[in-house]
């Protein structure tokens, strides 16, 4: 099954944040600059602590968060290659 590049999380952030700079919602959330800098960037996942906050901050449920996280994380492993996994002929 072939999947779309589907986007990272933080690059929709900017969308959500609208006119709030990254050091406001940073201070907001509760976590340094650098870290929400990390996952805007795509450096950094989006956790499930890191959903909820940005659900209460931005009134969106922590599951559109850790969705599109999960959609962007098997994607990813998706394109790479498991030579050792075998499967189970049935």
């Amino acid at each position: 099954m072939s999947m779309h590049n589907p986007p990272h999380p933080g690059l929709l952030l900017e969308d959500y944040l609208g006119d709030t700079s990254l050091a406001e919602a940073a201070r907001r959330l509760g976590v340094t600059r650098s870290t929400l800098s990390r996952i805007r960037n795509g450096h950094a996942s989006v956790t499930a602590d890191m959903a909820v906050r940005l659900g209460i901050l931005l009134g969106t449920s922590a599951e559109l968060w850790l969705g599109m996280q999960t959609a962007y994380d098997l994607w990813a492993e998706r394109k790479k290659p498991h030579p050792n996994v075998l499967p189970i002929a049935i």
